[in-house]
């Protein structure tokens, strides 16, 4: 089929689809957006070209599509139509939980219930927030692995289980208990989602299905793998429902789809970049090395146990490691010692970053050997976990035995993976003759307590989020549509086009699809002005409560205010009367879910009902109608000023000559003002009041950048009260 017939093909699917829904009204900017999802996957040359072929055609869409296009429906439709009739799947990556579970339990449904040719769908989760039931067994006492008497590390883990509080060590193997009772008895389906009250990291830690410590096939309880069953279901599906973070870690791994053979789709599309940021970004433990004596023991043990010759590096490995360790731990508070001190009293730990990501050269050595030693140790862990494989391969009645010690030499891989990693990163130093087009990466290290111990930790992270997605991410893309409500900033394009990696690619194109809603009818900004600048935050923050509260007893239904820092939003909490203290909920006094649910009680109830909330807040919420009749911005949502990411790359942008206020802070507050401003009108039917407290969005030039990429509601000014 051609090009040009696979494009109508998915514009008449989303045609069929909508004209199949009673009382489904058209939109044009909806058809006008899968038409474009059309064009470019049908565009998109998928999987193999041989060798002395022509490169691949690429077709990449970024479409900001305003709040209420539907744009789900525009992308789902013709993407599933052209997949199902090219022989492909599709992939879609969202950012938020609340996304996923609506496209699978919403939105991918009733399309199936409407479109001729029938699909599966499948949710993608990180094995990690499953259950390892062999893992579950042995902490819970249960099952056939919980054989202490031919156990290598009994003793060890007992010292560990005593080393906690009594009280502790019974709630822990009471849950664990329950678990497994749960889980044998079909009551629980082994995600850790769906228990109804999901456990504290370090609680789930020990039991998840974390791939390092994870033999696969070869696992005696492989057959009833809670991730291993929703792996089946994902291969005999179409279409692909995962995350930005699983899409970008599980790059190689063969975990998602093939990029260059399925239809990629990025819904909340302006948070790849960060996403990116945060997953390529790496931290360094340099004080806590007990774990490096543990997982040498268990490496010893184990390998010697099946004669792997490697194990007889281990101990050199591990002793020169911690040693070095522990060498750049003095080093950095030889060189960063005083500073880091002088923030002890500071909220959150102290911190200090390397000016233009030069670190002293005392430290590249030890870095150096760090890297050394972490690389060889990895290699003997590798030799280790093959043989153990093979062993369990070819004796399978001491297969429950050797994946148990597979799971316990494993689970403390990673943290020798991040040595390695982070090392690697603070490495990467400028030549003496390079010139400013180096790009450096960030690189900090910062001081904190955990209890009586001093914790010192080195971080590095890439800077620009444009280049590493580019190298990961799009060298593999054939046929992408990124799509969000939020895409523009200050009304262009071309601020996410460099954060994305995909400024200047000849396969992108841009569209823009506005809103249905007519927002000059249904909603008025008032720019309320302070005397105070906010840039002092003691006066501003005093007058604009003042403001607030005058405001906020005019309320009768919803509203939600917006805080930028949790000192803010304590000081207006502890600015209520006590009649308006009952009418305020806020975030951190409970679960997000129950506040909303409580939030929409009272409103249904007549009564009027105030969320506080944090920068969290300001996407993702769905509060139509009398649920969010008036939204307060308290200040303008600049980033926090102590990034250390976004304060190295302000000096690179410096260095270079350029203005990072301008360049890169300025559009970065224009997309997530837009986004919290997106709360106000939610349906047609709407009508809101939107406050801005923050005089510098109507008094400075860069103000007026950001008000270009608002909705444009009726303006009203109001001088300072």
């Amino acid at each position: 089929m051609s090009q040009q017939k696979w494009a109508q093909l998915g514009l008449e699917s989303f045609d069929d689809v909508v004209a199949s829904i009673p009382g489904f009204r058209s939109r044009e900017g909806q058809r006008l957006m899968a038409s474009q999802v059309a064009q470019t996957f049908s565009t998109a040359q998928l999987g193999k070209v041989d060798d002395d072929a022509p490169a691949p055609e690429r077709a990449i869409a970024v479409v900001q599509a305003g709040t209420g296009v539907g744009k789900s429906l525009a992308y789902s439709a013709p993407a599933i139509a052209l997949a199902l009739a090219r022989g492909t799947r599709v992939l879609i990556s969202t950012a938020t939980v609340a996304l996923q579970e609506q496209l699978v339990n919403k939105d991918l449904p009733a399309l199936a219930a409407q479109l001729d040719q029938p699909f599966k769908f499948a949710l993608a989760k990180g094995r990690g927030r499953f259950v390892c039931k062999l893992k579950l067994e042995r902490l819970a006492g249960t099952g056939e692995s919980h054989d202490e008497a031919d156990d290598l590390f009994a003793e060890e883990e007992a010292a560990t289980r005593n080393a906690r509080p009594a009280q502790e060590r019974e709630a822990r193997m009471q849950f664990y208990a329950s678990m497994a009772d749960a889980l044998a008895t079909n009551v629980w389906d082994g995600d850790r989602d769906s228990l109804a009250t999901p456990p504290e990291p370090e609680v789930w830690s020990p039991v998840a299905a974390e791939s390092s410590s994870c033999t696969g096939k070869h696992c005696p309880a492989f057959d009833g793998c809670t991730y291993y069953e929703r792996r089946k279901s994902m291969v005999a599906a179409q279409v692909i429902v995962a995350n930005h973070d699983l899409l970008l870690s599980s790059l190689g791994a063969r975990l998602l789809p093939d990029l260059d053979n399925c239809l990629l789709v990025l819904d909340e599309a302006h948070h790849l970049p960060a996403t990116a940021l945060s997953q390529f970004a790496c931290a360094l433990d340099l004080s806590r090395l007990g774990w490096i004596d543990k997982l040498a023991s268990r490496a010893l043990r184990v390998g010697t146990l099946i004669e792997v010759e490697e194990v007889a590096d281990v101990p050199t490995h591990s002793s020169q490691l911690r040693q070095t360790l522990q060498d750049l731990a003095r080093l950095v508070m030889d060189f960063y010692g005083d500073d880091l001190k002088s923030q002890k009293d500071s909220w959150g730990p102290a911190r200090v970053r390397a000016p233009r990501g030069v670190l002293p050269e005392a430290l590249l050595e030890p870095l150096a050997q760090a890297a050394h030693h972490a690389n060889g140790f990895l290699d003997v862990l590798r030799a280790v976990s093959k043989a153990l494989r093979v062993e369990i391969r070819d004796n399978p009645e001491e297969a429950r035995r050797l994946s148990t010690m597979y799971a316990q030499v494993g689970a403390l891989a990673p943290r020798l993976e991040s040595v390695y990693d982070t090392a690697q990163l603070l490495l990467q130093q400028p030549a003496q003759d390079d010139d400013s087009q180096y790009v450096p990466n960030a690189k900090w290290f910062t001081l904190e307590t955990d209890g009586e111990f001093i914790v010192v930790k080195a971080h590095a992270s890439p800077l620009l989020p444009g280049a590493t997605l580019r190298q990961h991410l799009w060298s593999q893309v054939r046929g992408a549509v990124l799509t969000s409500a939020t895409l523009t900033s200050c009304g262009q394009f071309d601020f996410f086009l460099r954060e994305s990696g995909l400024h200047g690619d000849p396969a992108v194109t841009t569209l823009e699809v506005a809103s249905p809603f007519d927002y000059a009818a249904q909603g008025i900004l008032v720019a309320a002005e302070t005397h105070a600048d906010p840039r002092q935050a003691s006066a501003f923050t005093s007058e604009m409560v003042d403001a607030l509260l005058h405001d906020l007893a005019r309320v009768e239904s919803g509203a939600l205010v917006l805080f930028t820092s949790r000192e803010q939003m304590r000081q207006a909490v502890d600015a209520l009367s006590t009649a308006m203290r009952s009418s305020v909920l806020v975030q951190t006094a409970m679960p997000r879910a129950q506040l909303l649910s409580l939030h929409r009680e009272r409103v249904a109830g007549g009564q009027a009902s105030i969320i506080f909330g944090m920068q969290s807040f300001g996407e993702g919420l769905d509060l139509p109608g009398a649920l969010c009749e008036s939204l307060f911005i308290t200040k303008l949502p600049f980033a926090p000023p102590d990034d250390p990411v976004g304060e190295a790359r302000a000096e690179w942008l410096r260095s270079a000559g350029r203005d990072p206020f301008s360049e890169l802070v300025v559009p970065a507050t224009a997309i997530r003002l837009a986004q919290w401003v997106g709360r106000a009108i939610r349906t047609e039917e709407d009508r809101a009041f939107v406050y801005c407290y923050d005089k510098r969005l109507v008094r400075t030039n860069y103000g007026q950048r950001l008000l270009n990429g608002l909705p444009p509601f009726a303006l009203e000014k109001r001088p300072p009260r």
